[in-house]
């Protein structure tokens, strides 16, 4: 039997609807750290320059841009973070679709 490759499993496991809820709950904030990483990256900067233009650890660096990190960073944080890597931060809001509306008022209901 073959192996999926990553894409394959992903779209199989994402059928699932409880695996799907889970992935767009959590998917915020892989995203917030995957494009801290890149506007690191992007400034020419390993996590220890970082460290240092932010007067702290690389060790906090790594956990802030941490996919496994539980730690959620404060808004404060990532606007210095982003400052030190030539940024503002923007925030945007965006319309629920018909089914994250749902779904929210469910749980808000239970």
């Amino acid at each position: 039997m073959e192996r999926p490759d990553l894409k394959g499993f992903r779209k199989k496991t994402l059928e699932r609807p409880d695996v799907r809820e889970e992935y767009e709950r959590l998917s915020p904030a892989y995203e917030l750290r995957r494009k801290l990483v890149a506007l690191r990256q992007s400034a020419g900067l390993t996590q220890e320059q970082a460290a240092e233009k932010l007067n702290t650890k690389k060790s906090n660096i790594s956990r802030l841009e941490s996919v496994n990190s539980s730690i959620s960073p404060k808004l404060s944080t990532i606007t210095d973070y982003a400052q030190a890597m030539g940024y503002r931060v923007q925030i945007e809001f965006v319309p629920l679709t018909a089914r994250e509306r749902k779904r929210a008022s469910a749980q808000t209901e239970g």
